[in-house]
Parts: C-alpha cells; structure tokens; sequence
C-alpha cells in the first residue's frame, strides 16, 4: 500500500505539467472536431475503454463541445479479423489505417511499453500526423520515444502502473467536468 500511495504522489508532483499538456492536446482536438482513439491489451484495453466512456459521457458539459472518442479494442470481430488474417500485431494499426487523420489523437497504453499493436499503431498514427499520447511504466519501454507525449509511471508492478493509468484517466476527466456544467452530477 505505501508503494502505491508513494508512486502516486510522484506521478502527481512530477508529471503535473505533462498531464496539463495532455488535457491540452485532447481539448484541442475535442473543440475542433477530431477523434481520439484509445487501445492496449488486457487491463490496459479496461483502461482505454473505460476513458472512452467517459470522454463520451462523463465529460459531458452543458453547451459545451462533445468528444469523439473510440477505443479501438472494442470492436472484437474487427480485432480477431485481423489478428486472423495478418497477426495480432496489427489488430490497432489496421483499424487505424481506415480512420486516422492529422489531428486526431492516438493514446496507446501499454504497461510495458513494448506491446507491438500498440507500437505500430503509434507509428502509423504519428506518419499521419496526428497527435501521439503514450501511457505507460517499467521505464517507457520504446513507446516513451515515439509519442508526442508520454507519461511512465515510475514503477514495475504491473497493478501500480494500471491503476495510475486509470487515476490519470479520472483526473483528465474531472478536469473537463470542472470547464463547465456537468450533464449529470454523482
């Protein structure tokens, strides 16, 4: 528990300025009409869908712009098609190849940061110009150089790391809910 109380207060002194950033880039392509897309594999695929939803949902405001956001390892059939008749490595570029435009942002997350799918889609996604976000820890792994921005959280516990994910994902969410008035209230 102190590790985890510990790695948290580290990514929220240390990475305050580059979360800001983060919630920059994403405003900007909220207020211009450009998509987010989110992908990682196990509990990181949690992560990504679940700041789909509430990019989609809980950040809505009154009067306010709406996101366009889609987490590319929701759509299983699409996924398993790829992953058939190509490799799995090619379960998010692939989806991206039909979509991704300058623009966008393409968060990757990936604990280790070496996941393949998730590299090759940042590669594609960065050749088409949109912005990169990375979310990931065990020291970047090759996904901290090839994002715009890259946030590692400081650890090699596996749990740490996704759960920080997640606490990033609900503070850039309560970030966009305090722009204005929220749709709903908790």
């Amino acid at each position: 528990m102190e590790q985890s109380l510990s790695v948290m207060g580290e990514v929220a002194e240390t990475h305050a300025p580059q979360i800001m950033r983060v919630f920059d880039r994403l405003r900007q392509a909220r207020s211009s009409g450009h998509t987010v897309y989110l992908m990682g594999n196990g509990g990181s695929a949690s992560t990504a869908s679940h700041f789909a939803a509430d990019l989609l949902k809980t950040s809505l405001i009154k009067d306010g712009p709406r996101f366009r956001a889609v987490s590319l390892n929701d759509n299983v059939p699409v996924m398993l098609a790829y992953a058939n008749d190509l490799s799995y490595e090619d379960v998010f570029a692939g989806q991206l190849e039909s979509f991704v435009r300058g623009g966008d942002v393409v968060v990757g997350i990936s604990g280790s940061g070496n996941s393949e799918n998730v590299l090759r889609a940042i590669g594609l996604a960065g050749k088409s110009g949109a912005v990169t976000v990375g979310l990931t820890g065990m020291g970047g792994g090759r996904l901290k150089d090839m994002c715009d921005e890259c946030l590692v959280v400081p650890s090699n516990n596996m749990m740490i790391i996704e759960s920080m994910h997640l606490v990033v994902c609900h503070a850039l969410t309560s970030a966009f809910r305090a722009e204005g008035v929220p749709l709903q209230s908790y």
